[in-house]
């Protein structure tokens, strides 16, 4: 039954990869860079996302044909793959060349707060202003995210509990989620880029995601519409 299992695992795979085309000229290089970068220099564990499929490569290359983030989700090898072994993400490039990247976030890597992308252009600008230290912020046509501290789900809870309301338009990339990195091709079009990339090597400075909630909360505050929600 398991080598049953293991062949059907494996046509499955060899289906997926007949699937994805190739990527544009450039693209596979940049990508590969960028995923050894987040390895080796920042020490940041990722994997491959399972691109997109279709002679426009609008659908994901999985099985689901509603996949609501097509392509940038994890799906072979699954999120407890991620490293940072340069060995293994070499490979993981080489044989799936036009991959996004994913970041697996928590534990010792970073987390993320994530806002719709004006909201987020607006919010750090005051956030500049008031002279608030923030680190690496990714950037799509749609969203912004804003990188913080390793926290675990329990911590996060505590810190919504205490407040009166958080906008609803706020997502949380915690232990066990996942991030999309630059130069990954975006959900719904358009390029992954770092609108503040991570300065240096080593280990990469970021705030508390207490000091971030807190300050998009007061923001959403002030905003039109209320302060359910961050305006966009």
């Amino acid at each position: 039954m398991r080598e049953i299992l293991g062949r059907r695992l494996q046509r499955l795979r060899n289906r997926l990869q007949s699937l994805r085309p190739a990527p544009p000229q450039g693209e596979a290089p940049a990508l590969l860079d960028a995923a050894l970068t987040c390895a080796t220099t920042w020490n940041w564990p990722v994997l491959p996302g399972v691109g997109r499929s279709g002679v426009d490569s609008a659908r994901c290359a999985c099985p689901d044909p509603d996949c609501a983030v097509p392509g940038a989700h994890p799906f072979d090898p699954g999120l407890l793959a991620a490293t940072t072994d340069p060995r293994m993400v070499s490979w993981w490039w080489a044989n799936r060349a036009g991959a996004p990247i994913l970041l697996a976030t928590g534990g010792s890597a970073p987390c993320a707060v994530s806002l719709p992308a004006a909201a987020g252009a607006r919010a750090v600008v005051r956030l500049d202003a008031e002279g608030m230290r923030l680190g690496p912020i990714v950037a799509t046509p749609t969203r912004w995210s804003l990188l913080v501290e390793p926290y675990s789900l329990e911590r996060l809870g505590e810190i919504l509990y205490a407040k009166d309301h958080v906008p609803s338009s706020l997502r949380f990339h915690g232990e066990g989620g996942y991030l999309l990195l630059p130069p990954s091709p975006a959900i719904g079009g358009g390029q992954v880029r770092w609108e503040r990339e991570p300065a240096g090597a080593g280990e990469i400075w970021l705030p508390e995601v207490e000091a971030v909630v807190d300050a998009l909360v007061e923001e959403s505050s002030g905003a039109s519409g209320g302060g359910s929600r961050l305006a966009y």
